[in-house]
């Protein structure tokens, strides 16, 4: 058997392939970004076509960029952006309405009537999750409502629902596995993560078909093998998992009280806390962290929805840098004696707020305030955010206060972010060599199930370090700077709050 993996990464601003060998070495890869669509304040969607042909594009690109063909690679793995849903239709596998994403806000009013009506203690018990717009459930019983005929066809069993990776497994297989992972599945609102089954008293409240939804597996397992006309050899799909929960397995977080955050257009903490499925009492989120051979571990989370998105801001709205990677030099040129805070509640407010109406504002603005201002803001505020989440951990979890936290996404790459992430977290900060952890987990979930790739204990062994960041910074200091931003968010929050 070929020692080749191909990990599909499908983002939520972009869609990547990386090839990896049997030693875990990314041999090629290939990345498109892909449009982001606005159609109203708070709304968010992807065109599901578009993605299809990002994805095709960038598996294409990973292997011939790693001098191989579809016939040299052992399974796929695939990875995706988690919530974000589609409906297609059976017959044709055409989207009847375009993606809408985990950021979108657009059902906080139904959210918001769920809970007036006493719904929300029944779905977090259920679910683990809060009454939000970032969930699919609302996302899926307003498509239903809102495009013509939508609801007769779901009914009519002509519809399918998936998030982004059934939907590409249905294409990738020609429409002959309708299926997802349960990561994914944890996500839907709409799925038990006690019982693992879709869950039909949820389903009737959100009046929501069972036959739309896909078959629920671990997350390796056999999803389906490829249409050879599609890559050009039939490739078994073998491993499954949403972005976050791949980017824990490719951190090798598998024992309890393993820590990882994930930098990528928004930030995402994981803490493993093995079998138990650990209530929160400081708003996170309790989820599935994995399901290996029917076992299941879960994983307390800190979700938030905005982190290198502030960066894409400052280079697309704001036009103050030209590549993301210029933030990092810009913030260590910023006036210290300039208090700066930026909220970037673009989408509303995640963990630990869940404010789905707040929106983004800056503070401490002078007339000396200038570019590298707001890129240290941009910054600052990712960290801040993380220190947010880890405080609420540590009250749920208390054995988490000591752990060391794993980093990987693409803002780790800047030395001057996780410093100071170091610094007001006062912990240490490991990054590992490789910093394409998502795409890794994904990989290592398909390789571990065909046989190319070995157990957990095997994989967890091969982790490396690339760096340890220490923090710097005087407690007095500390205290101010997140003192600040406690404020700048408490003007922000909306009075619904």
């Amino acid at each position: 058997m070929s020692g080749h993996i191909l990990a599909i990464d499908q983002g939520t601003t972009s869609s990547r392939a990386i090839v990896f060998d049997d030693s875990f070495t990314a041999l090629g890869s290939g990345q498109l970004e892909f449009e982001q669509h606005f159609p109203n304040s708070g709304w968010v969607e992807h065109d599901a076509e578009e993605i299809w042909r990002s994805v095709v594009s960038t598996a294409k690109d990973a292997l011939a960029n790693a001098s191989l063909s579809a016939g040299d690679i052992a399974a796929i793995g695939i990875t995706n952006q988690r919530e974000t849903i589609v409906v297609w239709d059976r017959a044709t596998g055409e989207a009847i309405h375009r993606a809408i994403v985990w950021q979108d806000r657009r059902t906080f009013a139904m959210c918001d009537t769920l809970k007036a009506d006493g719904h929300e203690a029944l779905f977090t018990a259920k679910t683990g999750l809060l009454l939000d717009p970032y969930f699919s459930g609302t996302k899926l019983s307003w498509l239903l409502d809102h495009v013509d005929g939508a609801r007769a066809r779901a009914e009519a069993g002509e519809l399918a629902f998936g998030t982004i990776d059934s939907f590409l497994i249905w294409r990738l297989t020609s429409g002959k596995s309708h299926v997802t992972d349960a990561t994914n599945a944890a996500r839907t609102l709409i799925f038990n993560i006690h019982t693992q089954q879709w869950d039909d008293e949820l389903l009737a409240i959100l009046n929501i078909p069972k036959s739309m939804l896909p078959e629920v597996l671990d997350c390796a397992a056999d999803f389906g093998t490829t249409d050879p006309a599609i890559l050009g050899a039939a490739i078994p799909i073998a491993g499954v998992a949403g972005d976050q929960q791949a980017a824990t397995i490719g951190q090798a977080c598998f024992e309890p009280g393993m820590l990882k955050s994930t930098y990528g257009t928004g930030c995402f903490a994981l803490l493993n806390t093995g079998n138990k499925a650990v209530p929160s009492n400081n708003r996170l989120l309790t989820t599935v962290a994995y399901r290996l051979n029917g076992e299941v571990t879960y994983a307390l989370e800190g979700s938030i929805f905005i982190a290198g998105a502030a960066v894409q801001w400052l280079r697309d709205g704001l036009k103050i840098i030209d590549d993301a990677s210029q933030s990092g030099g810009m913030a260590a040129q910023a006036d210290p004696q300039q208090d700066v805070y930026l909220v970037p509640a673009f989408v509303g407010l995640g963990a630990p707020y869940w404010d789905a109406e707040a929106r983004g504002a800056m503070f401490g603005l002078t007339r000396a305030t200038g570019p590298n201002e707001f890129a240290r803001a941009a910054l600052e505020a990712v960290c801040y955010q993380t220190r947010d989440l880890l405080e609420a951990m540590r009250k749920d979890w208390s054995s988490s206060a000591d752990t060391v936290l794993r980093v990987d996404g693409g803002m780790v790459a800047s030395n001057w972010t996780m410093q100071f992430l170091s610094d007001i977290l006062n912990a240490p900060v490991d990054r590992p060599t490789v910093l394409e952890t998502t795409a890794l987990g994904a990989a290592w979930l398909a390789g571990s199930h065909v046989g190319v790739w070995g157990d957990k204990a095997e994989f967890a062994s091969r982790w490396r370090l690339d760096k340890t960041f220490e923090p710097a910074m005087d407690d007095a200091t500390r205290d101010a700077k997140y003192a600040g931003w406690k404020d700048a968010v408490g003007r922000t929050l909306s009075q619904r709050a």
